[in-house]
Parts: C-alpha cells; structure tokens; sequence
C-alpha cells in the first residue's frame, strides 16, 4: 500500500433536518476531493541483512505533486438526535522527497546529512465510524458529540541515494549509500469529538466544523476541518480546510505525521 485513506467530514455535517423528519430515517452521500499536503518521519526496522534502520523524513511536498490515485468517500445515517458517520479515503503518493535523517545502529542513533536522492512512496487506507448524539439543535447552531474509531493502513517504501555510508558507533557497522526499504502498519484508534455547523445569517450559507482526538495504535491522534457550505434544495456543498496527525512516539513507525490541506465535497441527502 502507499498512503493514506481520508476522512471527509465536510460531507457529513449537514442543517438541522426539519421537524416533520424527526421520527424518519435521513441518509446523506457525500463524493468529495481532499489534497493533503504530507510531513513526517517514519522510523524502518533493520533491512534483512543490513546492520542500521534508517529514520527518514518525509516532505513537506505541494498539493497534487506526487498524487497519483485517490477515492474519497463518505455517508451519514440520522434520525432524530442520534446519527452514524461513516469516512473512507484511498491515497497513493509516489516520488515523496524524503531524507535519511539518522540511522539506528541496534540502539545507538547517528545522525547525517549525507543525502543526495531520497525518495519515498505511501499508500494507504482510512476508515471512520462513528455514532453520534446532538446536544445542541438551535436556527443557527447545532453541536454533536462522537464516538468511535479510526483505522490507518499505511504501507511506505523508500529508496535512499546518499554521497556516502553511514558508519555506526565505534566504525563496527556501515550503513550502504544506497539502497531501499519497505513495511506496513495497521493502527486502530478509539476517538471521540464533535462536530456541527454554524449558520449565517438568515441565508443558506453555514460554517461546518468537526474536530476528534483519538488514542490506541497511536498515542494520540487528531483532525480538524473548518469550512464555508452553501445548502440546496437536494443537499450541499462545501469547501474547506483539513487537518489529521498521526503519532506512535517512541521508536515505532509512523511519527509525527501531518496531513494537511483543502478539500472540496458534495452531499446528497435523502
């Protein structure tokens, strides 16, 4: 796998539904388009005969430099107060400019700045479900709160080009100038959060907004999405802003990932 699969939350929040429907099912359908920009550090195992795992820093990198395929989808199920999101998002990056920032040789960590073409590759999936109740219903605002989880499928690779080896501590151990890399990760985390929308005015116009924090496979993970919508007759449209970080610590895998951009999506009510 490659990267990342995306969460669209702007596609879920929809107006309060009307009265009358309050004792009926909703669903809503949104299709949407999210352009992350990528940064963060992912930390190897040792290569199968090698002697350092290499730690390497991935990006930042411009919107839609190195996308190469993407599916993005997501649906919300109401009724009444109480309502189901669910996300999923395929993203496959290729060519990520990269750097071997250090290389761990068997606990004792060497820096260096030896690069001369580094390039990674990430692909994955991410996939929400959440259920969720609504504390506040008013014209103007409405507040849910969420419960649930997050899956990240992530596979990276890397090739690396450096201008020479890395010797480890005490000159024992050399890590090659050149050569590549691969592994995957599955991480599941429990989330919870909120999200709504704010109207404008008096119009069709409405702020959405959703923000979770999570823990499990991570030790924390967050997004955040803030935009513009505009409500039709048969649902709506939206433009915004997402943010979703990742984070293992320790020596684990995935550390400090941001993924970070605009994203533009259409619901469909029913």
């Amino acid at each position: 796998m490659r990267l990342l699969a995306s969460l669209s939350f702007a596609a879920a929040i929809a107006l309060a539904p009307a009265a009358n429907a309050q004792d009926r099912w909703t669903f809503a359908v949104t299709p949407y388009l999210w352009l992350p920009n990528v940064n963060g550090t992912l930390k190897y195992s040792v290569p199968p005969g090698g002697n350092g795992a290499p730690e390497v820093v991935v990006g930042p990198n411009d919107y839609l430099q190195n996308l190469q395929a993407v599916l993005m989808l997501a649906g919300e199920a109401r009724k009444g107060k109480w309502s189901i999101v669910s996300d999923l998002i395929y993203l496959d990056f290729g060519s990520e400019e990269s750097n071997v920032r250090a290389v761990n040789f068997g606990g004792s960590t060497v820096g260096t700045s030896l690069n001369a073409d580094t390039k990674s590759s990430l692909d994955g999936l991410q996939w929400m479900l959440a259920g969720g109740y609504t504390v506040v219903q008013t014209p103007s605002v409405t507040l849910d709160v969420l419960g649930g989880f997050r899956y990240l499928g992530i596979e990276a690779s890397t090739q690396w080009q450096l201008t020479g080896t890395v010797t480890g501590p005490g000159g024992a151990q050399t890590f090659p100038a050149s050569g590549s890399i691969s592994r995957r990760t599955d991480l599941w985390d429990a989330i919870v959060g909120v999200r709504g929308r704010m109207r404008l005015g008096e119009g069709r116009w409405f702020v959405p907004y959703h923000l979770d924090v999570g823990a499990g496979s991570s030790s924390i993970t967050w997004q955040g999405l803030l935009g513009i919508a505009y409500a039709f007759e048969w649902g709506d449209a939206t433009l915004g802003y997402r943010h979703l970080y990742y984070d293992q610590s320790g020596d684990k895998f995935v550390q400090n990932f941001r993924f970070s951009g605009p994203s533009l999506g259409a619901a469909f009510r029913f």
